[in-house]
């Protein structure tokens, strides 16, 4: 009866196994139905989880997608060497396009060479989305992000300007999807859609994934502002009466480096992000991410006009 009793505890199904069996589901369902799909990887911790979901979904073969990322050149070098290391690491196909690429082109005119990037990635996604003919891109957002996010249906399909209309989403009961597209349409696919922030911490520490290291508290140079607490880089620099201070700091989501925030924090580990995580009342975007607090780079606006 012991015996039996540590068996049935060692394979316990837990919340954790059950949203990784839908998204795996979810993964092969785009890999059996779409032409010519493709994963959105950053080197964030999402896109980190959704890496080890492929594998347990299509390994030991090659992943049936390439690995796509829309870099804004604003982004931290630290996420950078790192979604390059598991991309090699992993022996997988890693696509690259920059802003640059359409700064060039003159379909993304900025503001100035401090203007947030975030809100034009759209324009480049879309770019790259006709260049390599992708009928379907799967990326790491979460419904528990941000109350846009919140609207979209797994299978999120973008018409033939890439624009999302949030009216006019198909239905998925019973986690039935409808991957039908017509010439010129684009389907985004959101694997885990139904994870929090919690999910994925815990799915981290279950899975012992390696993320970039400034994930875990570390002290930094930073500026306080209205918006939050500002890193100090060559992209963000002191105004005049700001004072630089150094502080123990972690980030809860990765970005555009002139409007992603750290929090203090001294969790340096994923055991001690997940106790802090379990008593925050604050959504990792509403505390982090100083261009969702506009409206002209609201995560709503630029979803419509074909951001992920």
């Amino acid at each position: 009866m012991k015996i039996a009793e540590k068996y049935m505890t060692a394979h316990t199904f837990t919340h954790l196994d059950a949203l990784e069996s839908e998204s795996i589901h979810i993964m092969r369902e785009v890999a059996a139905e779409c032409k010519n799909p493709a994963l959105l990887f950053s080197g964030g911790k999402d896109s980190i989880v959704m890496l080890r979901l492929a594998e347990k979904a299509f390994r030991p073969a090659r992943f049936p997608f390439p690995l796509v990322h829309i870099d804004t050149e604003h982004n931290f070098p630290e996420v950078i060497a790192f979604r390059d290391k598991r991309a090699a690491e992993l022996g997988e196909r890693l696509i690259v396009r920059s802003l640059e690429d359409s700064i060039r082109k003159g379909t993304v005119v900025l503001k100035n060479a401090l203007h947030s990037r975030n809100v034009f990635q759209s324009v480049t996604l879309l770019e790259t989305i006709a260049e390599f003919g992708f009928d379907a891109c799967m990326g790491g957002a979460r419904r528990d992000e941000e109350k846009s996010r919140a609207k979209e249906r797994i299978f999120s399909f973008r018409d033939e300007f890439g624009q999302w209309d949030p009216k006019n989403q198909r239905p998925e009961l019973w986690d039935i999807y409808n991957t039908r597209v017509h010439p010129g349409e684009n389907i985004r696919v959101f694997p885990i859609s139904n994870w929090t922030e919690m999910d994925i911490w815990q799915y981290i520490e279950r899975e012992q994934l390696e993320i970039p290291s400034i994930y875990f508290a570390h002290e930094r140079e930073v500026i306080q502002r209205p918006g939050g607490i500002m890193p100090v880089s060559e992209l963000v620099q002191p105004r005049a009466g700001e004072k630089v201070e150094i502080k123990t700091v972690r980030f809860r989501t990765v970005g555009d480096i002139t409007c992603t925030c750290p929090v203090e924090s001294v969790a340096r580990n994923a055991r001690e992000i997940i106790e802090e995580t379990a008593i925050t009342r604050i959504t990792e975007r509403g505390a982090t991410r100083m261009d969702d607090q506009t409206s002209e780079a609201s995560m709503e606006l630029r979803k419509k006009e074909g951001y992920f």
